[in-house]
């Protein structure tokens, strides 16, 4: 099977704009079917959740199908399926939740490599309680986390270890079941961010070894809001501060608030689209998976080219070389500032921003300060051309 890019991106009403969206890892952009699965869910006639009325049945039935719908995405149980306003907001809840059990000379371990917000819910938790920070960095030169490096820093007092499942920025994937098998020999639960990771890969969450698994359905097609999954037992076992007439069933306990239906729909759509993108199994999690393999395939291929054509502008530095990674590069253009390179690319319809992008510890770590470097993330819409023109605009603003 291979990735039909034409009729993909016919898909996509923004391409029509003639811009080159290399800003997929801060949100990608949106299918029409995604974009009438909200419309649609909004201007039908919707309640708050129940079982008598049909717009309350209607609710209802939207959100179970994007429980559903996570689940066959990630492999994991629909009934530990957690949505969030963001991956953020979710991460801060689940760490306030399970600080309630922390005190002094307990430890929660984080990485360098990680974005901000699988970082400082558990540095401001542990903090908040008394708890020790144990911080793991990785190799400048390959952006390589080593899981040695990981299990170097647990204890018998470990209680979470927070990880990327892929960087935003220097797109390292790390090798997650190993560093889950250190962790649960400590004890400890691990807290996998999946946001950079979705997108790009088939994920089984029971595989990865991951307890927590957080992720964005506006990083793979779909609306703004956050997504956090677990095994429903593990979530039966915290209990987060909520209202009192509120229901503390799981996963409901820690969904604060009417849930936005239309987002739900959303969500759904995006994940049908991904499953439709190569395979008409009749299993959804079945299409889902040959998808992203393909989708896969088809984004290493366009990385590969993205990279020798960066490697052959004698002023640009890439910054790490990692061996498995999301097809996401992070440079730099000897003698021009990052905010320049990109507002250069912008002239020429490329979009692809300079910054940290909340993975502020790894710029810092790097070397590169607060204000980073240019991100390029490739998508299954981005195309060869694409990659083309990315590459002409680095190279003019190089000479």
């Amino acid at each position: 099977m291979t990735l039909d890019i034409d009729r993909v991106r016919k898909d996509f009403p923004a391409l029509d704009q003639g811009i080159a969206y290399f800003d997929g890892p801060g949100g990608t952009q949106v299918p029409r079917q995604v974009a009438e699965a909200i419309a649609q869910t909004m201007t039908s006639g919707v309640s708050n959740r129940g079982a008598v009325t049909a717009s309350e049945r209607r609710a209802e039935d939207v959100v179970t199908g994007a429980r559903s719908a996570v689940a066959d995405l990630l492999g994991c149980d629909a009934a530990g399926v957690v949505f969030a306003r963001s991956m953020t907001q979710a991460t801060y809840d689940v760490s306030r939740a399970l600080a309630k059990e922390w005190g002094p000379g307990d430890e929660v371990v984080v990485t360098r490599l990680d974005h901000d917000g699988n970082v400082r819910p558990w540095v401001q938790a542990a903090e908040h309680v008394g708890a020790a920070v144990r911080w793991v960095g990785f190799d400048r030169e390959t952006a390589e986390l080593s899981p040695d490096e990981v299990r170097a820093e647990l204890s018998g007092r470990t209680k979470v270890v927070a990880v990327t499942g892929a960087s935003n920025v220097l797109g390292t994937r790390p090798d997650i079941p190993a560093i889950a098998q250190a962790v649960h020999e400590a004890g400890a639960l691990l807290y996998v961010d999946g946001v950079h990771l979705t997108p790009h890969a088939a994920v089984d969450v029971t595989q990865l070894g991951a307890d927590f698994y957080a992720c964005s359905p506006y990083k793979f097609f779909g609306p703004h809001h956050g997504v956090v999954v677990a095994d429903p037992t593990l979530l039966e076992r915290i209990n987060p501060d909520k209202l009192l007439p509120s229901t503390d069933q799981v996963p409901e306990r820690f969904e604060l608030g009417t849930l936005p239906y239309e987002l739900l729909a959303g969500t759904t759509a995006a994940i049908d689209y991904i499953a439709g993108l190569t395979s008409d199994a009749a299993d959804r999690r079945t299409r889902v998976l040959a998808s992203l393999r393909v989708v896969e395939e088809y984004e290493d291929q366009l990385l590969e080219r993205l990279l020798d054509g960066l490697r052959a502008i004698p002023q640009v530095t890439l910054h790490g070389h990692p061996k498995r990674r999301t097809p996401t590069v992070f440079f730099s253009v000897a003698g021009r500032e990052d905010r320049a390179v990109y507002e250069h690319l912008a002239t020429a319809g490329v979009n692809a921003p300079a910054s940290s992008f909340y993975a502020i510890e790894a710029s810092r770590w790097l070397g590169l300060g607060d204000t980073g470097a240019v991100r390029a993330g490739l998508a299954p819409y981005t195309s060869a051309d694409d990659v083309e023109r990315l590459l002409a605009g680095v190279a003019e603003v190089a000479r």
